[in-house]
């Protein structure tokens, strides 16, 4: 298993159907399809709810032993609780999380953008509340939140900084930042700087040269931890999973052609 993981953000998009699921495939096989081009996902329904056991147990049935979801943290605990006088709603989503078993991969604390450094206290008191027994990222979207005090925390704890290619940090930064990785595993998240796309059913930007840059920082980054975790989101180019494909040739892994797809679900 390569220790650079590549997936999308979600897997449940009907324009999908067609130039990546095969014409006529269901809602209910996305995901199985899914696991056949990728190894890892990276689940957003979780940030509106904590999802209920037979959906995280099914999640588990329809992939392949080797799958990895990363789940987000609960917005009622992020948005809602700022962080604060969350432990009971953490301990409930740790625990439904962990009925993935050895299939649950890192867990993201995406904070929102008018969570400030003014609310440093409140991470700070959070951290330490966290299971050891799972990698957890945390994502700015502030990037005042940059700097070396915030990174010493976060290294404390082993909580990865997530890098993330999107609109409200510089690039330059975030490949500055994978120099330094603050837990034994690093997450990225290529969100790109265009949010007013609504056709997800290809490319519509050319991000080859920001791919390459990224591929150069994660070749010197894998030297540094034991996994990468690398999620497309739909905004970054358009079609995600041909991104997530063009990042796979780029580090030597064979992409599955979409066409091979159906073939493949009765496999499961």
């Amino acid at each position: 298993m390569s220790p650079i993981r590549l997936g999308t953000q979600g897997w449940n998009y009907d324009s999908w159907v067609g130039p990546f699921y095969p014409d006529g495939t269901r809602a209910p096989e996305y995901l199985t399809l899914y696991a056949r081009a990728f190894d890892t996902v990276e689940v957003d329904s979780t940030f509106y709810a904590i999802p209920a056991s037979k959906v995280v147990r099914g999640w588990a049935q329809r992939t392949p032993d080797n799958f990895l979801f990363a789940l987000k943290l609960p917005q009622e605990i992020t948005h809602e609780k700022r962080l604060r006088n969350a432990g009971d709603a953490s301990a409930q989503f740790f625990d439904r999380a962990r009925e993935l078993g050895q299939k649950l991969g890192p867990v993201l604390i995406q904070l929102g953008p008018d969570f400030g450094p003014a609310e440093l206290p409140a991470l700070a008191a959070y951290l330490p509340t966290l299971p050891r027994d799972i990698q957890i990222a945390v994502e700015f979207r502030d990037r005042r939140w940059i700097n070396d005090g915030v990174i010493a925390l976060l290294s404390e704890f082993r909580v990865a900084l997530a890098l993330t290619d999107a609109r409200w940090i510089q690039r330059k930064t975030m490949l500055t930042l994978a120099e330094r990785p603050t837990a034994d595993f690093a997450y990225i998240r290529w969100m790109g700087p265009d949010r007013d796309i609504v056709d997800y059913s290809r490319l519509q930007f050319d991000r080859t040269r920001e791919i390459e840059q990224w591929s150069e920082a994660l070749l010197m980054l894998i030297q540094k931890v034991t996994a990468v975790y690398g999620y497309v989101n739909n905004h970054f180019a358009g079609h995600s999973p041909a991104s997530a494909r063009q990042l796979q040739r780029l580090f030597g892994q064979i992409p599955v052609d979409p066409n091979d797809l159906g073939e493949q679900i009765s496999l499961f």
